[in-house]
């Protein structure tokens, strides 16, 4: 295609194709870390992200779960935020007008208790402007069945996605939990109940205990941990997705700099989300586009297409993390 090929400037073509998606790079702000995407308007120039995943939206306004939410760790970070937000009604009259003035695509990420829950919450998101797609939370208890969380279960995953496909035309993402044996079987049940694409992973469930105290250091006791330290579990859940589906993945986990998104690239996803990094450094996803452009150009490719799955299996070479270094990637 035509936008694949090196735009005028002489720059490499980001553009991709993610699903019936046409966004303008692969770089998009993960849910819960970017708010309502206002919160870091100030910050970074929203136009520039290939999409914005906004704050999980529920069907009531929810408070979340008491302080203290939030502890860090090494390398990462442990929430136990209990998915607060406004409220679906909230998000339509007040959050969402605000992004459609600030051209850039919005993918509204859904959830709740029970399956007739998400099939709400689609159907009145349906038709909204600027929405472009809905990311479904799996990773939520269902009340019905004792809090077995949807995603932890193929025929509770599919029963979800089923659902919300019956009440919307927007295309569907279901977000994978890393939490199971075999993230594959759950992949496969999203993908043929309806599910368009698969974003993966959530965070890993984790705690953290203070000694003095000898008291969890979060409210909720257990929580979920993101940043660097879930990388290698996130790169190796994308890559046992990669092999079960053949539908668009879009990689999450321990994304801070261009390097990190151009592993994910690599192994075959096809756009990548960043989170806690945001947190760190609230310019970080501008930084990853321009650094994913310095590496196309250093490499000699007209496009990002010529680089996503170009991951070569049969041999293991040294690292060129000296080569990484010299690019100044991130």
């Amino acid at each position: 295609m035509a936008e694949d090929k090196i735009v005028s400037d002489g720059s490499p073509a980001l553009s991709v194709q993610l699903g019936p998606l046409r966004l303008k790079n692969p770089v998009l702000a993960a849910s819960g870390t970017f708010g309502y995407g206002r919160e870091y308007a100030d910050l970074t120039d929203l136009s520039r992200l290939g999409a914005v995943v906004v704050k999980g939206i529920s069907l009531l306004p929810r408070p979340g779960n008491p302080p203290p939410r939030l502890v860090e760790t090494s390398a990462g970070l442990i929430n136990a935020i209990g998915l607060e937000n406004v409220g679906v009604e909230a998000f339509l009259k007040d959050k969402l007008p605000y992004l459609r003035g600030r051209r850039v695509p919005v993918i509204v990420n859904i959830f709740g208790n029970m399956v007739e829950e998400y099939a709400e919450l689609a159907s009145r998101l349906d038709g909204a402007a600027g929405v472009v797609a809905l990311e479904i939370n799996i990773s939520c208890p269902n009340v019905k069945k004792g809090g077995m969380v949807f995603g932890t279960d193929p025929v509770m995953a599919a029963g979800v996605v089923r659902a919300v496909r019956s009440s919307t035309s927007l295309p569907l993402i279901t977000k994978l939990t890393p939490n199971v044996t075999r993230i594959a079987d759950i992949a496969k049940a999203a993908v043929d109940a309806g599910s368009d694409m698969l974003s993966c992973i959530n965070t890993v469930a984790a705690m953290a205990v203070d000694i003095f105290s000898r008291r969890p250091k979060l409210a909720n006791i257990v929580g979920g941990l993101s940043g660097p330290a879930v990388k290698p579990i996130a790169l190796r859940c994308t890559y046992e997705v990669l092999q079960a589906v053949s539908c668009p993945v879009i990689g999450i986990g321990g994304i801070t700099g261009a390097t990190d998104a151009l592993e994910f690239l690599l192994l075959g996803a096809r756009a990548v989300q960043v989170g806690t990094a945001n947190f760190v450094n609230p310019g970080v996803t501008a930084e990853i586009i321009d650094g994913i452009e310095r590496f196309l150009r250093v490499q000699g490719l007209e496009s990002i297409e010529a680089y996503i799955g170009s991951l070569d299996t049969r041999c293991v070479f040294p690292f060129a993390e000296e080569a990484c270094a010299a690019l100044d990637l991130g």
